[in-house]
Order: C-alpha cells, then sequence, then structure tokens
C-alpha cells in the first residue's frame, strides 16, 4: 500500500505526516482513513508517545474529502448505497473520535495523550474536521491560505463531526458563517474567529506544534464536551436562553437557502437534534443526515458539476491533447477600461508580465489606477502583502504605444463592443507580434469568425469570454471560431489554468452559450411584466428557485440600455426570424420615454437611493402595465423562468454550439448562477424527468408560445425513457 500518512516520533512526540503521493494537495481516500487510523493507534499505543502533531508533507494541509470515492462508494453498493455511505462516515467519525478522546479513561477521563494539528496552509473541509478533533489548532501565518468548511457550497455539509464540534465550541449564531455560507477565512482572521488557537511564523509551526503536544498533559486532552457539567454556548434549544437562537438559526437558514436546497435544512436538523443528546448520539445523527443529504438528487447533482465536472474541465477536459505546454509569460491587453484592466490583474497576480494598452496616455494610467486600487483591496483582504503589491505593479506596463505588445504570446482584446473598432485594434496589435503569438477577442456577442477576418491568420483568432468583475467570477467561456487552430485553443485553455479559473469551450454563434441563455430568462421576465404580472411575483419566484437575482434585478444590474441595444442587434441581424418581443418595446419605453437605464443611472425596473441601494420596484411599471387581477401560481412562473433558460441551453448542444453537456452543467451554475441546486440545466431536466419536462413544455408551448416547444434531442430523450446526460455520454463514446 502506499504510504499516505507517515509516522515518526521526536522525543516523545508522535508526528503523523499527511502526504498524498502524485497530488498537490491532500484529499482524504479510503486507504487514507485506513493509515491515519494505524497511526493514531501507535501513538495511543506506544508508552514513550506524550502527546501527537497531525502534520502535513505539503505547503498545504488539506483539500477535503476526495468526493469521487463517494460517487464510486454508491456506485459498487449494489442496492443499499445508504448503508455504505452511512458505514463510511460511522468508520471516519470512529478515527476522529479516537483521536479526540487520546486514549483517555471512558470513565475518569484521564490518561489521554493530546493531539495538536499543525497546517502550513490551506486546510479544506475533512482537513479542518480532523483538525477540530484535535485539542490545539495551530496554524502558519499565511495570509493565501484558506481555513473553513465550504462543503454547503457543493451541496452537502460537513459531515465528519464538523457540523457538530463547531456548534459545540462556538454556539449556533456563530458558527452559522462557516456552516452556513461556507466562509473560507485566512489564518488571522480564523483565530479570531475561534476556528484554531495560534497562528505561528511559518518556519516555527511544527515545533510549535511539537512543543505543546510535549508539554500539554492529559488535562489537555479533554474535551469541553466530554466534560462533566458542559453546556452548549449559547443555550441548547430548549432553553430560555437557547431556542430564540435556534429559531433565529432557522429563519437565517431559510433566508440564504430560500427553501431551495436539501443540505442546509438537513445541516440545520442535525445540529438542532444534536444538542439534544450527548455528543456520541449527535455524530450519528450527523452522520444519518449527511447520508441522506448524500443520497439526495441534488446533492449528487451538485456534487457532480461543483466537483467532479469542474475539476475535469480545470485540468484540461477540453484541452486537444497533443498540443505541447501553451503556458502564457507576457500577455498584452487592448483597452484599459473596467473588463481590461480587470484581465490584466488577474494575469499580473497569476505572475505575468502584462502590457496594457489603450488609444492614449491618460486612459493608460487610467487603467494602471484601476489595477492599483484592486492590489490595494487585495492588501486590504490579506492577500497580498506590501511586497507582494510592489512585485506585482513591477510586472504592468500602462501605455498606449502599441509597439510594447513586441514579445507577448497572447494577446486579449478588450476594447468597445464594435466590429470596426476591434478589427483597427486588432491590426494595430498585429502589427508588432510575432508570428507564433495567439490573439483572442473578449467578446461577448460577437460572432468570432466574423472579426477573425480582421487577424492575419485565424487559426490563431480565438474568442475569450470573461464575465464580470473578471477578478471575481470564475467562469471563461473560450469561442472557436470556424477556422480557430488547436494551438489557439490550448493556449486559451493554459491561459485560464493559469489564472486558476474554470473553462468551458464552445464554437461559434451568436451570443455563444452563456448570453444565449441568459437573455431568454431576462426576456422572460419582462415578458411576463406586459401580461400584468407583479414584479415582486416574478423576481421572488426566480429566487426561491434558487437563482442570485431575478431577471428584473439582473436587468438592472446588467443595465436596460445594452439590453435594449441587444434587443436592436439581434433584430437588426435576424430580421423577419426574431419574432416580435413585448420585452423590446418594454425595455424601450423605458430607456427612451421615461429614461430609466437601470442602477448605473439609479432608475431602472428598480427605484435606487443615492447610494445605489434598491429600495422597490419603480411605481411607474404598475402604470405602464398595469396588474392582472389574477396572478399565475408561483409553479407556473418559475417553470418558464427554468425553462427559457434549460430549453437555450438543449438548443445549443443541439446545435454544435456546446459539445459537452458538464460544460454547459459548470457554464450555468458559474457563469450565471443558474440554480446551482439543480447541478445545470441538464441536470435539472434529468432530476425532474426529461418526459415531465416534455409535458411542461407542451402545456407552455399551448398558452405561452413557440419559445417553450420541446426541442427534438429532449423529446427523444423522454420517448425513450433516458436521461439527457447518459445519452450524450453514449453519444460521445
Amino acid at each position: 500500500m502506499t504510504e499516505i500518512f507517515s509516522y515518526s516520533v521526536d522525543d516523545g512526540v508522535a508526528v503523523i505526516a499527511w502526504d498524498l503521493p502524485g497530488a498537490s494537495m491532500n484529499v482524504l481516500t479510503l486507504d487514507g482513513v485506513a493509515q491515519l487510523d494505524a497511526c493514531v493507534d501507535r501513538a495511543l499505543a506506544d508508552p514513550e508517545v506524550r502527546g501527537a502533531v497531525i502534520a502535513s508533507g505539503k505547503r498545504d494541509f488539506a483539500g477535503g474529502m476526495d468526493l469521487g470515492v463517494i460517487a464510486t462508494m454508491k456506485e459498487r453498493a449494489g442496492a443499499d448505497p445508504a448503508a455504505a455511505i452511512f458505514g463510511f462516515v460511522m468508520q471516519l467519525h470512529g478515527v476522529l473520535r479516537k483521536i479526540e478522546r487520546a486514549g483517555a479513561d471512558p470513565k475518569t477521563g484521564k490518561g489521554g495523550k493530546p493531539f495538536a494539528w499543525a497546517s502550513p496552509g490551506t486546510a479544506m473541509g475533512i482537513g479542518l474536521e480532523l483538525g477540530l478533533a484535535c485539542h490545539r489548532r495551530f496554524a502558519a501565518d499565511n495570509p493565501k491560505a484558506k481555513i473553513g468548511l465550504p462543503e454547503i457550497l457543493v451541496g452537502i455539509f460537513p459531515g465528519a463531526g464538523g457540523t457538530t464540534r463547531l456548534v459545540r465550541m462556538m454556539g449556533v449564531m456563530a458558527a452559522a458563517p462557516f456552516l452556513l455560507e461556507g466562509k473560507t477565512p485566512d489564518p488571522a482572521r480564523a483565530k479570531s474567529a475561534g476556528l484554531i488557537d495560534e497562528v505561528t511564523p511559518p518556519d516555527a509551526l511544527l515545533e510549535t506544534a511539537k512543543a505543546w503536544a510535549r508539554g500539554a498533559g492529559e488535562a489537555a486532552a479533554v474535551k469541553p464536551w466530554d466534560q462533566k457539567g458542559y453546556k452548549l454556548p449559547g443555550g441548547a434549544p430548549y432553553t430560555p436562553a437557547g431556542f430564540p437562537v435556534f429559531l433565529g438559526a432557522v429563519a437565517m437558514t431559510h433566508g440564504k437557502s430560500r427553501g431551495a436546497y436539501p443540505a442546509p435544512k438537513a445541516m440545520l436538523s442535525a445540529v438542532y437534534e444534536g444538542a439534544l443528546v450527548d455528543f456520541d448520539t449527535a455524530i450519528r445523527i450527523e452522520a444519518r443526515w449527511f447520508t441522506s443529504v448524500l443520497m439526495n438528487p441534488s446533492s449528487e447533482a451538485m456534487i457532480r458539476s461543483l466537483f467532479i465536472d469542474k475539476q475535469a474541465l480545470e485540468k484540461g477536459a477540453s484541452r486537444p491533447f497533443d498540443v505541447p505546454d501553451q503556458t502564457v509569460r507576457k500577455l498584452g491587453v487592448l483597452g484599459a477600461g473596467m473588463m481590461g484592466a480587470g484581465v490584466a490583474y488577474v494575469s499580473l497576480l497569476a505572475g505575468m508580465e502584462v502590457v496594457l494598452i489603450d488609444r492614449d496616455a491618460a486612459a493608460a494610467e487610467r487603467g494602471r489606477a484601476t489595477v492599483e486600487s484592486l492590489c490595494d483591496g487585495a492588501v486590504k483582504a490579506r492577500r497580498l502583502d506590501a511586497d507582494g503589491r510592489a512585485a506585482t505593479l513591477a510586472r504592468l506596463t500602462a501605455t498606449p504605444d502599441y509597439a510594447a505588445l513586441q514579445g507577448c504570446d497572447l494577446v486579449v482584446e478588450a476594447v468597445f463592443e464594435d466590429p470596426r473598432i476591434k478589427a483597427e485594434a486588432t491590426a494595430k496589435a498585429e502589427a508588432h507580434l510575432g508570428g507564433n503569438a495567439v490573439f483572442a477577442t473578449n467578446t461577448s456577442t460577437l460572432p468570432i469568425g466574423e472579426l477573425a477576418r480582421a487577424s492575419r491568420d485565424p487559426a490563431r483568432f480565438i474568442g475569450i469570454h470573461f464575465f464580470s468583475p473578471v477578478h471575481k467570477m470564475m467562469l471563461v467561456e473560450i469561442i472557436k471560431g470556424a477556422q480557430t487552430g488547436d494551438v489557439a485553443v490550448a493556449k486559451a485553455l493554459d491561459f485560464v489554468r493559469q489564472l486558476r479559473k474554470t473553462p468551458i469551450v464552445v464554437n461559434d454563434a451568436r451570443f455563444f452559450y452563456a448570453n444565449r441563455c441568459i437573455i431568454p430568462y431576462i426576456n422572460e421576465g419582462l415578458r411576463m411584466i406586459a401580461e400584468g404580472m407583479a414584479p415582486s411575483l416574478i423576481d421572488n419566484a426566480a429566487k426561491m428557485l434558487g437563482m442570485p437575482v431575478g431577471p428584473l434585478q439582473l436587468t438592472d444590474e446588467t443595465s436596460l440600455e445594452l439590453g435594449l441595444s441587444i434587443a436592436r442587434a439581434t433584430k437588426a441581424a435576424t430580421g423577419d426570424a426574431d419574432p416580435e418581443n413585448p420585452a423590446d418595446a418594454l425595455l424601450e419605453a423605458l430607456v427612451e420615454t421615461h429614461g430609466r437605464k437601470g442602477r448605473k443611472n439609479g432608475k431602472g425596473l428598480y427605484d435606487y437611493d443615492d447610494r445605489g441601494k434598491r429600495l422597490g420596484f419603480w411605481p411607474g411599471l404598475a402604470g405602464m402595465h398595469p396588474h392582472a387581477p389574477e396572478q399565475p401560481p408561483l409553479e407556473d412562473v418559475q417553470n418558464r423562468l427554468m425553462l427559457a433558460q434549460a430549453l437555450e441551453a438543449v438548443r445549443a448542444y443541439e446545435e454544435g454550439v456546446l459539445t459537452d453537456m458538464r460544460e454547459g452543467d459548470v457554464g450555468a451554475i458559474l457563469g450565471w448562477g443558474f440554480a446551482p441546486w439543480s447541478g445545470g440545466p441538464f441536470s435539472w431536466i434529468d432530476m425532474t424527468g426529461p418526459a415531465r419536462v416534455v409535458a411542461i413544455c407542451d402545456d407552455l408551448a399551448a398558452r405561452c408560445g413557440a419559445r417553450f416547444a420541446a426541442p427534438a434531442l429532449l423529446r427523444e430523450t423522454a420517448a425513450a425513457g433516458g436521461r439527457l446526460r447518459a445519452t450524450a455520454t453514449a453519444r460521445a463514446a
């Protein structure tokens, strides 16, 4: 068996070091659990050992549990996967509880050997849960490190004792940001919050932890909840103090999840029920709820899309296999506005040399100032120190001189969305680029094939669509033109990998993939207003589906003016093929008659105060389109909003714009926040059942129009009793 956990003894202290071979980050596997258990037994049995330290042989501690192991376990379990998962979780609980009890006498609590946890960097999920089982937690002073329990973000919750231990350590309300929101603070903030006990200089981490373990003594090896008289911080749910706390936790949970996600409700149930019993019973309750969540189709879809598929795409699932490494060393960015400056900033953080070009020196300097401001924010957030800021900005050249692009191996053009302006920038840049350079256009709507006509080499011309704000949005849409070659695709993918973002690769078409699906969602919301639906019903229906913002709020955020511009450009390009849309007329009236352009001018579908805070829907909307006396059922509104997006995703796949449903699901969630609980539009269709979705389509098409007609692929899949994802996999094979 390959060694995952090594064991050594130094002056009475056992050091158990986690170092998964062949991986840049530790993740816990089945073999790892068994080896950790054996190392713990060895330390507890050795009379020469007074204490132990659980450390890492890597620069970080751990990235969590290998969720692929759980997926495989379910597949192999046959008729009773729940029993297999529950058994594994209880096995893991047993190992962590063994560390926590430290070999002490179960009656007296004496004779235990204290365990310390020493994290050199990031510790997520099971990495921190392992630390919570130890008796003191040390972390190196590493501002880039993240410490937390982010499981809720991928559709599960901390199920290896993390939920129960954190609540017993901190109380429900203090633990909520880490359990319900998946907050992952740096070590300094983690210490302030009570997640860890000490922050040490990196080179002193292991020795400090060993010194503590060596001298702490048996009293330190007893957790508060294993001592007589322990009381839950903030009070148990049956106490006068605790009852309102748990009531508030219910409200907070529903406020965060809107009832759309199964994991928060299950976690809160585990917390509530666990608070009524002793610790060992509580972790068994936690394991049962955790198993229940893992068996939920929503959690399965989220794990698949947000962990397994996302990881595969980030590792290059779509990359041409026969193209050598295309790491970017010197990047040119054309256009120093918010988008261009954002691309420059994330590229600088990735270690690249960046040349930022704009039309004149003043515009280029404004771009530099934007990058400096973003760096200042990173310093404030402790993601950069002063030296790191200086080194980052030293790699930036901001200039109007295109000659500075000499030596760039990739150029990203982010100028105004006008083909003429883009063509001019392309020609100016390529005059100074070597023959091996790749040129990328950052466009959200313009077809790549048309823009490539301005390039000297369309094979080295590609679309790279960043989402705004660049430094926060994790998705990057890479668009292949008809003549785009494999080297350009590999270059774009390797560039995105350097930025530590998630790429999807799509073929050229108007609006590509993401905007193709977002626009119908926005339009459907506007159509509903024109039909007399209450705006609050529309946006709240979307939020109850798990969408981060409703279509009307999204319209304001992206600008009504932009929406009108896109509608007009689409009409001009498609002519009679584009049917009349009441959404267009509403936008035109709002922008041109009432001067309402969205949040950017404080007047949109919503009203705003001087600071840009939403105050409520503009009362004039009711005057333009009075509310119908009878409002439709919530489910009807939700079906329209979901299908407006999901059907467009299926059409994009049918037409070959999207070639991999994994990219469709991951791209939808990361790109515009498509109901993450569903795993993405294709997973949502499969979870709902293709036959059921076709029936909804037929009903809506009859009542609302042909835009809800079920695509042929969906209808064929439903007729065969299949699932879209399985059908796509079979076709690919």
